[in-house]
């Protein structure tokens, strides 16, 4: 009996053991060369790129600067409140004004040229241009919308996009 009740503890200490590595890795896997903890740019979910603010991280694309989400109330909280502090916002709606993600943006300038060229990671997508007007092409669910904007200054240009498909 003896024995059974000291196999039990050293089996219980070992899982209590692995787990504790478990997770002291799984921290230590998060944080890059950089010591940054958390997502990088390169991580493509919205999750691990959140700022204490609870804002995502900031993406570059050239030199066009971007944030994109809004799936929790923290994250889209946050980008409301900051769409005055950024030259461009978009929003992306589907059915019954339902909040969208994974919608194909495309911004073009004045002159035809590509200045971004990504996917949305939520309803919302705040963007850093300079001044002047563009066509923001944005696909969802394989149905296209564009529309043309005048970006003068932060907060100056809003569009939204809205689809009645469901994906």
């Amino acid at each position: 009996m003896e024995k059974q009740r000291n196999s039990h503890r050293i089996v219980s200490m070992l899982i209590a053991a692995a787990v504790a590595g478990g997770v002291a890795g799984g921290a230590a896997a998060q944080t890059d060369a950089g010591g940054t903890v958390g997502g990088t740019t390169t991580d493509n979910t919205s999750a691990g790129n959140i700022h204490p603010t609870g804002m995502p991280q900031t993406e570059q694309q050239g030199d066009v600067s971007f944030v994109s989400g809004g799936v929790g109330l923290d994250e889209s909280t946050a980008l409301r409140r900051a769409q005055s502090q950024w030259p461009l916002s978009l929003r992306f709606t589907g059915p019954s004004s339902a909040y969208v993600a994974n919608v194909h943006v495309q911004i073009v300038d004045a002159g035809g040229k590509t200045v971004l060229d990504t996917a949305s990671k939520g309803p919302y997508m705040l963007v850093r241009l300079h001044p002047g007007r563009y066509t923001i092409h944005a696909t969802y669910s394989d149905v296209a919308r564009s529309q043309t904007v005048t970006v003068r200054g932060n907060g100056s240009a809003r569009a939204t996009f809205a689809w009645q498909v469901s994906r």
